[in-house]
């Protein structure tokens, strides 16, 4: 064949695509293990980081064994459902916009530390310029607030994208999602500044106000669904309470 040809050239530059196409989808295919695992570690890693553990890819899965003590997966009513909690993609499913509100599923985590049990909760919501996500620890009052971590991969740098800071995360230890009449009322993220007496407020960031708002619907509208099941949980520790008490007379 004239090596000077078009034919020449357009068969050795089909050639070189198909082979460079290969090769490409096989390299993929044999990293794909690889890739999971690394996706495994980062969320293992995110789950942990709202109990202040600060794990590493190295050691996420020995972190997780040790702190993590089970989960659960509850649908929008706040029911228990059968299912491996960590399968679940929360931000799959913010991106899924044919998924109605009762196909949703929410997934909990119940952690151990220091001999102290903490409910981890993943959320997501909408940031400004695309979607912003987090995990939140609460006490096992179901009510006081541990630990937050939040994130984001769009959002402007030296404002919404402040976010993932611990000075904008750390406010909202020792808050409180329930206020003293026993109604839900979550954390409001409040642009010029919060009360710092408030139980249930934390200051937004200066310039980042869609971001803020972003978090503070991401939190009412995640932990609502939560507050149903922990409030279950509440009704049936008082049952419970109470029986102890009756069989106690009883005796």
């Amino acid at each position: 064949m004239n090596k000077e040809s078009n034919i020449y050239t357009f068969t050795f530059a089909i050639i070189m695509v198909l082979v460079i196409g290969i090769l490409l989808a096989v390299t993929s295919e044999l990293l794909q293990p690889r890739k999971k695992q690394n996706k495994n570690d980062k969320k293992m890693m995110d789950i942990l980081s709202a109990i202040n553990i600060d794990a590493s890819r190295e050691n996420a899965q020995e972190q997780y064994d040790t702190y993590i003590s089970s989960s659960s997966i509850i649908d929008n009513k706040g029911s228990i459902l059968q299912g491996d909690a960590f399968k679940i993609d929360v931000l799959f499913q913010y991106r899924d916009k044919t998924l109605l509100p009762e196909e949703r599923r929410y997934p909990l985590f119940k952690a151990n530390k220091d001999g102290e049990e903490y409910f981890i909760v993943p959320m997501v919501g909408s940031g400004l310029w695309g979607p912003i996500w987090g995990f939140v620890a609460l006490e096992n009052d179901y009510n006081t607030i541990y630990g937050a971590a939040f994130d984001h991969k769009t959002e402007t740098p030296g404002l919404g994208a402040e976010i993932n800071q611990d000075f904008f995360e750390q406010p909202f230890v020792g808050k409180k999602i329930i206020d003293n009449k026993g109604m839900f009322v979550s954390i409001d993220v409040q642009k010029g500044g919060a009360d710092r007496s408030d139980p249930h407020a934390v200051d937004g960031i200066t310039g980042g106000t869609i971001t803020s708002d972003g978090v503070t619907d991401m939190l009412k509208n995640t932990l609502m669904i939560y507050n149903k099941y922990f409030s279950s949980l509440g009704k049936a520790e008082i049952k419970k309470d109470t029986l102890a008490i009756i069989n106690n007379n009883i005796d």
